[in-house]
């Protein structure tokens, strides 16, 4: 991490604009950095062309200029331009990513395969939690090497830098700008997209250090010792039911649950419409209300807008920040109206239902880093 200290340093000396410190409590230590360790980026193929199931960027080789970039792969310079918010003659850094607006040739071999089980929490996991206390959180998903796993796409909004992006998703600055083609200076531009870097599971402090220390110096502190009961298996127990099981085969009445508002109710409802799917931890960690395509959403409770970011096929999650340590999430929206930072009243719109796909909202509550049922808060 002593890159992006170093870093922090010159942006202070320089007096940048948007100069941006993490002061959360406790630096990171080694076993931090394992855990956030990144994997390399995947080949491109000899076109330059790295392809995911939902996307496809393109790397640019030294000398390349967008102009170039675009003949070698068979794309429309303009289309290419102005998706990337760059123009045709700009000289590309080696390395750097462009966002390319539809799909070329696959590579042989077709794309990468992602891991199964990736939802909105895993997508935006790193966001809602960085936006609740500035914890870190080890949520994001994971894979080794030239991983197969499709990253999050980041769209850079105003008033964002690297460091803010990296603190975002808990990763370091350095390998963003590794993965992405960043020049020394970190800069990135309003528009740009940035590719999320993939974590390595079970990274050894080794592998992110020169070397594991497994001594510390005076005034760092002692690693935690492993606590004995988990060396230990546990005591085998006989458990007894307290009842017998209810055996019903009846489906519940998801219709018959609609959101109304409530004026007593500590958070009003997002939509208004049946809630055609429910609560239920670690399946879905929030509840899904139907609702017509472009029908307003509306923030739940007054707060700020933590973060925007947006989900693998590029459809914007909106996390708000509200008092007693409460987060909402909203997605499956698009025309968002606010920007990260905006504070928001409740009832105010934050944007509004997808005009494609699912005509429903999925809205989260979360009480820190756990979601809870929104439920009781609705009524």
């Amino acid at each position: 991490m002593r890159p992006l200290v170093c870093a922090v340093a010159l942006l202070a000396v320089a007096g940048c604009d948007n100069f941006d410190i993490d002061m959360r409590d406790g630096g990171p230590g080694t076993a931090e950095a394992a855990r956030n360790a990144s994997a390399n980026r995947p080949n491109p193929d000899s076109r330059g062309i790295i392809s995911y199931p939902n996307y496809q960027v393109a790397v640019a080789r030294r000398g390349d200029t967008l102009q170039s970039l675009a003949r070698r792969i068979g794309v429309d310079v303009g289309e290419l331009s102005r998706y990337n918010g760059i123009q045709p003659g700009d000289t590309l850094r080696d390395g750097e990513i462009i966002a390319l607006p539809g799909r070329v040739a696959e590579p042989a071999g077709g794309p990468l395969t992602p891991r199964p089980g990736v939802d909105i929490a895993s997508v935006a996991g790193n966001a809602i939690e960085n936006a609740s206390s500035g914890r870190t959180s080890s949520n994001r998903t994971l894979d080794r090497g030239q991983s197969g796993v499709e990253p999050v796409r980041h769209q850079v909004q105003r008033g964002e830098t690297a460091f803010t992006i990296a603190r975002l998703y808990d990763v370091s600055v350095r390998s963003l700008a590794d993965w992405n083609g960043l020049g020394t200076d970190f800069a990135v531009r309003e528009g740009q997209y940035l590719l999320i870097p993939v974590a390595v599971p079970d990274a050894k402090p080794a592998q992110v250090q020169t070397t594991a220390l497994e001594t510390t110096s005076p005034g760092q502190g002692s690693p935690t010792p492993t606590p004995p009961s988990a060396a230990q298996p546990l005591p085998e127990e006989k458990t007894v039911a307290a009842a017998k099981p209810v055996e019903s085969t009846a489906a519940p009445d998801l219709g018959g649950n609609t959101a109304s508002a409530s004026s007593n109710a500590r958070m009003s409802y997002p939509v208004k419409g049946d809630i055609i799917r429910e609560y239920s931890k670690g399946k879905n960690d929030g509840i899904d209300i139907a609702a017509p395509a472009g029908t307003p959403v509306r923030a739940a409770r007054s707060g700020t807008v933590a973060a925007i970011t947006k989900d693998t096929n590029g459809v914007p999650i909106i996390v708000v920040k509200h008092d007693q340590n409460l987060l909402t999430v909203y997605s499956n929206v698009d025309k968002v109206r606010v920007s990260k930072g905006d504070s928001i009243s409740r009832g105010g719109q934050l944007a509004s239902i997808r005009t494609d796909g699912s005509a429903a909202l999925h809205f989260e509550v979360r009480e820190g880093f756990e979601s809870v049922d929104p439920l009781p808060y609705l009524q």
